[in-house]
Protein backbone atom coordinates (compact mmCIF):
# COMPACT_ATOMS: atom_id res chain seq x y z
CA UNK A 1 0.00 0.00 0.00
CA UNK A 2 1.16 3.71 -1.05
CA UNK A 3 2.01 5.63 2.01
CA UNK A 4 0.86 8.61 2.12
CA UNK A 5 2.19 12.14 1.46
CA UNK A 6 2.06 15.84 2.58
CA UNK A 7 0.10 16.50 -0.82
CA UNK A 8 -2.38 13.55 -0.05
CA UNK A 9 -2.67 15.44 3.40
CA UNK A 10 -3.57 18.80 2.07
CA UNK A 11 -5.98 17.17 -1.11
CA UNK A 12 -7.82 15.19 1.60
CA UNK A 13 -8.31 18.62 3.82
CA UNK A 14 -7.91 21.29 1.37
CA UNK A 15 -4.83 23.32 2.05
CA UNK A 16 -1.33 23.63 0.04
CA UNK A 17 1.29 20.67 0.53
CA UNK A 18 3.34 23.75 2.31
CA UNK A 19 0.67 24.69 4.85
CA UNK A 20 0.67 20.71 6.23
CA UNK A 21 4.37 20.60 6.21
CA UNK A 22 4.28 23.91 8.77
CA UNK A 23 1.15 22.22 10.70
CA UNK A 24 3.38 19.53 11.40
CA UNK A 25 6.04 20.83 12.39
CA UNK A 26 4.50 23.07 14.48
CA UNK A 27 5.48 26.55 12.89
CA UNK A 28 2.38 29.33 12.71
CA UNK A 29 0.84 31.06 10.35
CA UNK A 30 -2.20 29.38 10.48
CA UNK A 31 -5.29 29.03 12.75
CA UNK A 32 -4.99 26.06 15.60
CA UNK A 33 -8.54 24.90 14.08
CA UNK A 34 -7.10 24.26 10.04
CA UNK A 35 -3.59 23.11 12.16
CA UNK A 36 -5.68 20.75 14.60
CA UNK A 37 -8.03 19.03 10.81
CA UNK A 38 -4.15 18.63 9.19
CA UNK A 39 -3.23 16.58 12.33
CA UNK A 40 -6.28 14.91 12.83
CA UNK A 41 -6.27 13.84 9.03
CA UNK A 42 -2.42 12.72 9.28
CA UNK A 43 -3.21 10.55 12.02
CA UNK A 44 -6.25 9.12 10.16
CA UNK A 45 -4.17 8.36 6.92
CA UNK A 46 -1.36 6.57 8.84
CA UNK A 47 1.00 9.50 8.49
CA UNK A 48 4.81 8.72 9.97
CA UNK A 49 6.50 12.30 10.72
CA UNK A 50 8.94 12.40 13.50
CA UNK A 51 10.20 16.22 14.89
CA UNK A 52 10.42 18.85 12.46
CA UNK A 53 10.12 18.30 8.80
CA UNK A 54 12.98 19.89 6.76
CA UNK A 55 10.62 22.27 4.27
CA UNK A 56 14.45 22.18 2.31
CA UNK A 57 13.54 18.88 1.28
CA UNK A 58 10.60 20.64 -1.65
CA UNK A 59 13.49 20.63 -4.30
CA UNK A 60 10.78 20.81 -7.15
CA UNK A 61 8.00 23.09 -6.35
CA UNK A 62 4.50 23.68 -7.96
CA UNK A 63 3.78 27.37 -8.33
CA UNK A 64 0.41 28.57 -9.07
CA UNK A 65 0.38 31.92 -11.34
CA UNK A 66 -3.03 33.54 -10.97
CA UNK A 67 -4.20 36.36 -12.88
CA UNK A 68 -8.07 37.86 -13.25
CA UNK A 69 -9.57 37.36 -16.68
CA UNK A 70 -9.70 41.19 -17.27
CA UNK A 71 -5.82 41.43 -17.50
CA UNK A 72 -4.91 38.18 -19.66
CA UNK A 73 -4.95 39.93 -22.97
CA UNK A 74 -2.88 39.05 -25.38
CA UNK A 75 -0.57 41.96 -25.76
CA UNK A 76 -0.88 42.98 -22.12
CA UNK A 77 2.05 43.38 -19.85
CA UNK A 78 0.89 40.46 -17.69
CA UNK A 79 0.78 37.90 -20.52
CA UNK A 80 4.21 38.89 -21.36
CA UNK A 81 5.10 39.05 -17.09
CA UNK A 82 3.54 35.23 -17.04
CA UNK A 83 5.29 33.91 -19.77
CA UNK A 84 8.73 34.99 -18.60
CA UNK A 85 7.42 33.74 -14.68
CA UNK A 86 7.02 30.20 -16.71
CA UNK A 87 10.42 30.25 -18.12
CA UNK A 88 12.31 31.62 -14.81
CA UNK A 89 10.59 28.98 -12.48
CA UNK A 90 11.30 26.07 -15.23
CA UNK A 91 15.16 27.07 -15.39
CA UNK A 92 15.19 26.77 -11.31
CA UNK A 93 13.78 23.54 -11.64
CA UNK A 94 10.17 24.23 -10.72
CA UNK A 95 6.59 23.97 -12.36
CA UNK A 96 4.06 27.26 -13.67
CA UNK A 97 0.61 26.27 -13.21
CA UNK A 98 -1.77 29.48 -14.28
CA UNK A 99 -5.40 29.90 -12.94
CA UNK A 100 -7.25 32.25 -14.30
CA UNK A 101 -9.28 34.38 -11.55
CA UNK A 102 -13.08 35.02 -12.53
CA UNK A 103 -14.73 37.72 -11.94
CA UNK A 104 -17.53 35.57 -9.88
CA UNK A 105 -15.00 33.92 -8.20
CA UNK A 106 -13.71 37.36 -7.40
CA UNK A 107 -16.74 38.35 -5.53
CA UNK A 108 -17.46 35.58 -4.11
CA UNK A 109 -14.46 35.58 -2.25
CA UNK A 110 -13.54 31.64 -3.50
CA UNK A 111 -9.78 30.56 -3.10
CA UNK A 112 -8.43 29.36 -6.13
CA UNK A 113 -8.71 25.78 -7.01
CA UNK A 114 -4.97 25.55 -7.43
CA UNK A 115 -5.24 26.10 -3.33
CA UNK A 116 -8.13 24.35 -2.74
CA UNK A 117 -6.81 20.97 -4.02
CA UNK A 118 -3.88 21.70 -3.18
CA UNK A 119 -2.13 21.32 -6.49
CA UNK A 120 0.55 24.67 -5.53
CA UNK A 121 2.50 24.82 -2.83
CA UNK A 122 2.94 28.68 -3.44
CA UNK A 123 0.92 30.85 -5.51
CA UNK A 124 2.24 34.00 -7.17
CA UNK A 125 -1.10 36.59 -7.99
CA UNK A 126 -0.23 38.95 -11.09
CA UNK A 127 -2.36 41.71 -11.84
CA UNK A 128 -4.50 43.15 -9.03
CA UNK A 129 -7.64 41.98 -7.97
CA UNK A 130 -10.30 43.42 -5.45
CA UNK A 131 -8.50 44.29 -2.09
CA UNK A 132 -10.75 41.68 0.36
CA UNK A 133 -9.64 39.14 -2.43
CA UNK A 134 -6.28 39.69 -2.16
CA UNK A 135 -6.39 39.93 1.54
CA UNK A 136 -8.05 36.99 1.90
CA UNK A 137 -5.37 35.10 -0.32
CA UNK A 138 -2.33 36.60 1.88
CA UNK A 139 -4.51 34.96 5.30
CA UNK A 140 -5.15 31.41 2.98
CA UNK A 141 -1.84 29.78 4.71
CA UNK A 142 -0.48 29.60 1.32
CA UNK A 143 3.31 31.15 0.48
CA UNK A 144 1.52 34.07 -1.42
CA UNK A 145 3.42 36.84 -3.66
CA UNK A 146 1.84 39.55 -4.92
CA UNK A 147 3.32 41.14 -8.70
CA UNK A 148 3.63 44.39 -9.52
CA UNK A 149 0.57 45.52 -6.79
CA UNK A 150 0.91 46.01 -2.91
CA UNK A 151 -0.84 45.75 0.23
CA UNK A 152 -0.48 48.55 2.34
CA UNK A 153 -0.71 46.30 5.34
CA UNK A 154 1.69 44.10 4.61
CA UNK A 155 0.13 41.01 4.50
CA UNK A 156 2.22 39.19 1.62
CA UNK A 157 5.68 39.52 0.12
CA UNK A 158 5.09 42.22 -2.74
CA UNK A 159 7.20 43.24 -5.74
CA UNK A 160 7.06 45.92 -7.42
CA UNK A 161 8.37 48.69 -10.43
CA UNK A 162 9.40 51.81 -9.52
CA UNK A 163 5.95 53.53 -10.55
CA UNK A 164 5.81 57.11 -9.08
CA UNK A 165 9.61 57.38 -9.55
CA UNK A 166 9.27 56.69 -13.44
CA UNK A 167 6.28 59.07 -14.45
CA UNK A 168 8.15 61.34 -12.06
CA UNK A 169 11.36 61.05 -14.67
CA UNK A 170 9.08 60.83 -18.07
CA UNK A 171 7.28 64.33 -16.88
CA UNK A 172 10.08 66.21 -15.57
CA UNK A 173 11.98 65.30 -19.33
CA UNK A 174 9.22 66.99 -21.03
CA UNK A 175 8.86 69.86 -18.32
CA UNK A 176 12.55 70.23 -19.29
CA UNK A 177 11.81 70.67 -23.18
CA UNK A 178 9.52 73.60 -22.72
CA UNK A 179 5.71 71.69 -21.89
CA UNK A 180 4.00 73.26 -19.28
CA UNK A 181 0.32 72.07 -20.16
CA UNK A 182 0.90 68.65 -19.61
CA UNK A 183 -2.21 65.77 -19.05
CA UNK A 184 -2.14 62.32 -17.69
CA UNK A 185 -4.08 59.40 -18.70
CA UNK A 186 -5.06 56.69 -16.41
CA UNK A 187 -7.86 55.96 -13.64
CA UNK A 188 -6.49 56.99 -11.07
CA UNK A 189 -8.39 54.16 -8.79
CA UNK A 190 -8.18 51.13 -11.30
CA UNK A 191 -5.04 50.02 -9.60
CA UNK A 192 -2.33 50.72 -6.98
CA UNK A 193 -0.02 51.36 -10.02
CA UNK A 194 -1.79 53.43 -11.89
CA UNK A 195 -2.22 55.76 -8.62
CA UNK A 196 1.64 55.23 -8.21
CA UNK A 197 2.18 56.93 -11.52
CA UNK A 198 -0.59 59.52 -11.06
CA UNK A 199 1.26 60.52 -7.97
CA UNK A 200 4.99 60.78 -9.84
CA UNK A 201 3.49 62.78 -12.53
CA UNK A 202 1.89 64.90 -9.84
CA UNK A 203 4.83 65.57 -8.20
CA UNK A 204 6.35 66.83 -11.04
CA UNK A 205 4.03 69.10 -11.94
CA UNK A 206 3.60 70.40 -8.18
CA UNK A 207 7.79 70.92 -8.10
CA UNK A 208 7.56 73.51 -11.30
CA UNK A 209 4.36 75.02 -9.91
CA UNK A 210 2.23 73.41 -12.78
CA UNK A 211 -1.38 73.36 -13.20
CA UNK A 212 -2.99 69.75 -12.95
CA UNK A 213 -5.63 70.19 -14.89
CA UNK A 214 -8.60 67.84 -13.93
CA UNK A 215 -10.10 67.88 -17.45
CA UNK A 216 -6.70 66.80 -18.81
CA UNK A 217 -6.63 63.25 -16.56
CA UNK A 218 -8.08 60.96 -18.80
CA UNK A 219 -9.56 57.63 -18.22
CA UNK A 220 -8.39 54.59 -20.43
CA UNK A 221 -10.45 51.99 -18.40
CA UNK A 222 -13.45 51.13 -16.50
CA UNK A 223 -13.65 50.21 -13.01
CA UNK A 224 -13.90 46.52 -13.97
CA UNK A 225 -10.45 46.85 -15.67
CA UNK A 226 -11.82 46.74 -19.44
CA UNK A 227 -9.53 49.05 -21.21
CA UNK A 228 -11.12 52.14 -23.82
CA UNK A 229 -9.98 54.55 -25.58
CA UNK A 230 -9.55 58.14 -23.51
CA UNK A 231 -12.09 60.60 -24.18
CA UNK A 232 -9.95 63.80 -25.26
CA UNK A 233 -11.26 67.02 -24.39
CA UNK A 234 -11.97 69.89 -26.64
CA UNK A 235 -8.69 71.85 -25.43
CA UNK A 236 -5.74 69.24 -25.93
CA UNK A 237 -2.59 70.21 -23.51
CA UNK A 238 0.71 69.84 -25.36
CA UNK A 239 1.87 66.87 -23.89
CA UNK A 240 0.29 63.55 -22.35
CA UNK A 241 2.21 61.21 -19.56
CA UNK A 242 0.11 57.88 -19.76
CA UNK A 243 0.00 54.98 -17.42
CA UNK A 244 0.65 52.19 -19.74
CA UNK A 245 2.03 51.43 -23.15
CA UNK A 246 -1.00 50.33 -24.30
CA UNK A 247 -3.21 53.56 -23.10
CA UNK A 248 -0.83 55.52 -25.38
CA UNK A 249 -0.96 53.51 -27.83
CA UNK A 250 -4.79 54.05 -27.81
CA UNK A 251 -4.64 57.59 -27.27
CA UNK A 252 -2.03 58.22 -30.40
CA UNK A 253 -4.90 56.43 -31.83
CA UNK A 254 -7.62 58.88 -31.10
CA UNK A 255 -5.04 61.88 -31.78
CA UNK A 256 -4.72 60.77 -34.98
CA UNK A 257 -8.46 60.19 -36.09
CA UNK A 258 -9.04 63.66 -35.00
CA UNK A 259 -6.20 64.98 -37.16
CA UNK A 260 -3.46 65.29 -34.63
CA UNK A 261 -0.08 64.60 -35.47
CA UNK A 262 2.63 62.61 -33.00
CA UNK A 263 4.82 64.45 -32.04
CA UNK A 264 4.22 67.08 -33.96
CA UNK A 265 1.04 68.43 -32.35
CA UNK A 266 0.63 66.28 -29.06
CA UNK A 267 3.73 64.57 -27.42
CA UNK A 268 2.77 61.06 -25.88
CA UNK A 269 4.72 58.98 -23.67
CA UNK A 270 3.89 55.38 -22.44
CA UNK A 271 5.03 53.21 -19.53
CA UNK A 272 6.35 49.70 -19.46
CA UNK A 273 8.19 49.41 -22.53
CA UNK A 274 7.23 45.90 -22.71
CA UNK A 275 7.18 45.24 -26.51
CA UNK A 276 10.47 47.64 -26.97
CA UNK A 277 7.92 50.63 -27.85
CA UNK A 278 8.36 50.01 -31.55
CA UNK A 279 5.03 48.86 -32.73
CA UNK A 280 3.21 52.43 -31.98
CA UNK A 281 4.21 55.06 -34.85
CA UNK A 282 5.85 57.31 -34.04
CA UNK A 283 8.04 54.66 -31.71
CA UNK A 284 7.45 55.57 -27.78
CA UNK A 285 9.01 57.05 -25.59
CA UNK A 286 8.42 55.27 -22.30
CA UNK A 287 9.71 53.84 -18.92
CA UNK A 288 10.88 50.71 -19.05
CA UNK A 289 10.18 48.29 -16.27
CA UNK A 290 12.93 45.88 -15.44
CA UNK A 291 10.76 43.00 -15.78
CA UNK A 292 13.40 40.00 -15.70
CA UNK A 293 14.58 41.81 -12.30
CA UNK A 294 11.04 41.99 -10.77
CA UNK A 295 10.50 38.26 -12.18
CA UNK A 296 13.44 36.76 -11.03
CA UNK A 297 13.33 38.13 -7.63
CA UNK A 298 9.39 37.05 -7.05
CA UNK A 299 10.25 33.54 -8.15
CA UNK A 300 13.35 34.05 -5.64
CA UNK A 301 10.90 35.39 -2.31
CA UNK A 302 8.42 32.60 -3.37
CA UNK A 303 10.71 29.33 -3.05
CA UNK A 304 12.38 30.71 -0.20
CA UNK A 305 8.72 30.94 1.53
CA UNK A 306 7.97 27.54 0.80
CA UNK A 307 11.49 26.47 2.11
CA UNK A 308 9.94 28.01 5.32
CA UNK A 309 11.61 31.63 5.03
CA UNK A 310 10.57 33.55 8.34
CA UNK A 311 11.35 37.25 7.86
CA UNK A 312 8.41 40.04 7.87
CA UNK A 313 6.78 40.10 4.98
CA UNK A 314 8.09 43.10 2.82
CA UNK A 315 7.68 45.71 -0.50
CA UNK A 316 10.46 45.68 -3.04
CA UNK A 317 10.94 48.00 -5.64
CA UNK A 318 13.13 46.74 -8.49
CA UNK A 319 13.93 50.15 -10.69
CA UNK A 320 13.76 50.80 -14.60
CA UNK A 321 14.98 53.51 -16.97
CA UNK A 322 13.44 56.27 -19.01
CA UNK A 323 13.66 55.51 -22.97
CA UNK A 324 13.11 58.31 -25.24
CA UNK A 325 12.29 57.70 -28.74
CA UNK A 326 10.07 59.73 -31.28
CA UNK A 327 6.95 60.65 -29.78
CA UNK A 328 7.55 63.87 -27.59
CA UNK A 329 9.15 66.91 -29.05
CA UNK A 330 10.82 69.50 -27.70
CA UNK A 331 9.22 72.94 -27.50
CA UNK A 332 12.41 74.86 -26.48
CA UNK A 333 16.34 74.84 -27.56
CA UNK A 334 16.90 71.66 -25.47
CA UNK A 335 15.30 68.97 -28.32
Amino acid sequence: MKKPTMRDIAKAVGTSAVTVSKALAGKPGMSEKLRGRILRKAEEMGYQYAGRISLLALEHLDIGILIPDRYFQEDSFYSVLYKMLIRQLSDDGHFGLLEILGPEEEEKLTLPNLIRSGRAQGLIMLGEPSKAYYRMLAQSGTPTVFLDFYDEQGNADCVVGDNTYGTYRLTSHLIRRGHTRIGFVGNRRATGSIMDRYLGFYRAMLINNLQVREDWVLTDRREDGTMIPPPLPEELPTAFVCNCDLAARMLIEELTERGIRVPEDVSVTGFDDFTGGLEVRPPLSTFRVNTEGMVELAVKTMVERCRGAERPFGRTVVSGQPVYRNSERALNSEG
